[in-house]
């Protein structure tokens, strides 16, 4: 069976199930929810995924949330195909997997998404200005934290090692959003490793096949 992957066209969290699902070269139906319907908060939607979030997959009985999960699981079940994505099986390998997974989550994601949020989705959700002082406060933070990927690019390509991995493609979404702020982004000059990094992950296909929106694919 085709995966379903149940979310919206230009959600983050959507695109980033999207983004690994082109780099494995997995086909995929797409089944759209508009957010500004509620229609991630119906009995239906909430039956599939209970915190009422985008996106979830589909896969025969079995069902997914979560984009992180999800990306881990269309990586693994299909590691042998596309773009290799986890580096090796061993302990090691996988662990170094699992800490540049950290870096994003803990030192990327909380302040850009938090961020992009306060900038600029939050006058299209609530009508609500943001706060710029919060923006601005975020931005900070996450300058500073880039600061410390410029240390770890300059000794190797990607987060993990010498290999992409899913951990570098989790970046695109809310990195993609940095320059509505006006303040930072990962282009930034005063970051060279940095940069180069961020201008070879927006120049992959699988983003720019998904940056737009995220459409079905029917095969490979």
């Amino acid at each position: 069976m085709v995966y379903t992957l149940v979310a919206s066209p230009i959600s983050t969290c959507s695109k980033r199930v999207a983004i690994v699902l082109h780099e494995k070269k997995v086909p995929f139906q797409f089944k759209p929810i508009d957010l500004s319907k509620g229609e991630h908060k119906t009995p239906e939607f909430l039956a599939k995924q209970p915190f009422g979030q985008v996106p979830y997959l589909e896969d025969d009985d079995f069902t997914l949330t979560e984009s992180r999960a999800i990306s881990r699981y269309i990586a693994t079940k299909h590691a042998d195909q596309g773009t290799p994505l986890i580096p090796g099986t061993d302990a090691k390998s996988l662990a170094r997997l699992d800490e540049a997974i950290s870096y994003e989550a803990n030192n990327f994601d909380t302040f850009a998404a938090r961020a992009i949020y306060e900038g600029v989705f939050k006058k299209m959700m609530t009508g609500a200005e943001g706060d710029k002082d919060i923006v601005k406060g975020l931005i900070n933070q996450l300058s500073a934290k880039l600061a410390v990927y410029e240390t770890i690019l300059s000794k190797q390509k990607y987060l993990a090692g010498d290999s992409i991995t899913l951990a570098d493609l989790y970046h695109l979404p809310y990195g993609s959003l940095l320059p509505y702020l006006g303040l930072d982004t990962l282009d930034n000059e005063s970051r060279p490793n940095v940069a180069r990094w961020w201008k070879e992950l927006q120049a992959r296909p699988s983003w720019q096949a998904v940056k737009d929106g995220v459409k079905a694919v029917e095969s490979y």
